[in-house]
């Protein structure tokens, strides 16, 4: 394509773009909300458009259907993002400058073609938040949200990122809903499978961990999905993450404070609300900050529940459960922690990704509570040897709690 075809193709779209805009105002339309309206819209004037090209006065479209995909995405979706958004080979999008935009396939980064302007970056940014009933400005300089389509949203303003809003939307992408579905994708064997799902079932407190996108959340939506369908799930997040398929389920969000000041929701208030709401499980996205005081409170009164957590290895995540509840205050010590994080973790799964991209879960590991000089005592039950992942011969605490359900734990983690 041409340089002057190329303008003369960005000249025609701005044209119906234009009177799409104008049909839209018109009539009243929400384009977040009625797309397929719109999409009647872009298909009314571009036909227009070619009926006009007959008699001469215009160029006509030499791809109409392509422009109308062009036009619902720029006035209904989110512009020249809305194709890698539609991408289901697309994990995330990000924008460092308007010259840089990137994605990443298979866990792997890309520098795509896409050049933007400032403008284009803004008024995307504004859309995007509109959806969403967030803000950015000067006094909330970052911006967690959702979108649409359940994709996350996170945005750092100008001034807090050097020379330009930083701009990063991971997407939704259901590759697993249960935990069959991790054995297919390759993340770890059936008998991992089957002794995870039998640990959900018996009411175990789970602790998923790993790194940035080595696939925590999924994890955590296919353990969900294996609570019995007659207790009573109650989730808190910061932005609406979890999807999994449960007839007694309430999801809470965290909020912004409003524009005086007030009216923020931190994750911490929704774990104590949620203990309020006759709760079967709890379930937190993720433990980042103080709220991990509560939660550890909460399972150590015997309510069952799971979360997911940064950390490197399984270690590391008790090691991080015993030091983020002393941000909770100088009352907090460790050696009121600490023996609560054992009796209160029973196992913990650890999650990490390869050089080709593939998640996997790396160890699967019991807490039987015990404590030895202020070191949690651990047990493993799984971990990964070369490729596999194979059961190293570890017990999980609590069988009664799997001998009440008629289930015999022993052939699930038996070595060999």
């Amino acid at each position: 394509m041409t340089t002057t075809y190329a303008d003369a193709h960005a000249a025609l779209v701005s044209e119906l773009d234009a009177r799409v805009r104008e049909v839209v105002r018109r009539d009243g339309v929400d384009p977040q909300s009625e797309a397929a309206v719109v999409r009647r819209i872009a298909e009314q004037v571009v036909r227009a458009h070619d009926e006009r090209s007959l008699t001469g006065q215009v160029a006509s479209v030499p791809d109409p259907q392509g422009v109308v995909g062009e036009l619902v995405a720029r006035v209904s979706g989110f512009g020249p993002l809305q194709p890698y958004l539609d991408d289901p080979s697309v994990e995330e999008v990000w924008i460092n400058d308007p010259s840089q935009v990137f994605v990443a396939r298979h866990g792997r980064h890309e520098l795509t073609n896409t050049v933007l302007t400032t403008g284009e970056v803004q008024e995307l940014v504004e859309r995007m938040l509109k959806s969403s009933g967030r803000r950015i400005d000067v006094s909330a300089p970052f911006v967690d949200a959702m979108l649409p389509e359940g994709h996350r949203l996170h945005v750092v303003l100008e001034g807090i990122s050097r020379g330009f809003t930083a701009v990063n939307i991971r997407k939704f992408t259901l590759r697993a809903s249960r935990l069959p579905d991790l054995v297919d994708l390759g993340s770890m064997p059936t008998q991992a499978a089957q002794f995870l799902d039998a640990s959900v079932k018996a009411g175990l407190n789970v602790l998923v961990a790993g790194g940035t996108q080595a696939g925590k959340t999924t994890m955590l939506n296919c353990l969900a999905s294996a609570i019995p369908g007659s207790e009573r799930v109650i989730s808190v997040e910061e932005v609406y993450e979890l999807r999994f398929h449960h007839p007694d389920w309430v999801p809470m969000q965290t909020r912004q404070s409003g524009l005086e000041g007030t009216g923020e929701i931190r994750l911490r208030d929704l774990v104590k609300e949620s203990l309020r709401m006759r709760p079967s499980r709890v379930i937190v996205g993720e433990v980042r900050a103080e709220e991990c005081l509560d939660l550890l409170l909460a399972l150590n009164a015997g309510l069952p529940g799971m979360c997911t957590i940064h950390a490197n290895s399984a270690r590391e995540a008790l090691v991080k459960m015993c030091t983020l509840p002393l941000l909770a205050g100088e009352n907090i010590s460790a050696r009121f922690v600490v023996p609560t994080v054992a009796s209160s973790v029973d196992l913990v799964v650890h999650l990490g990704m390869d050089a080709s991209g593939v998640r996997r879960v790396n160890e699967i590991v019991s807490v039987p509570g015990r404590v030895e000089n202020d070191i949690i005592e651990t047990e493993t039950i799984f971990a990964r040897e070369g490729d596999a992942l194979r059961a190293q011969g570890g017990m999980p605490p609590r069988v009664e709690l799997f001998e009440r359900l008629g289930i015999d734990v022993r052939p699930l983690v038996k070595a060999g």
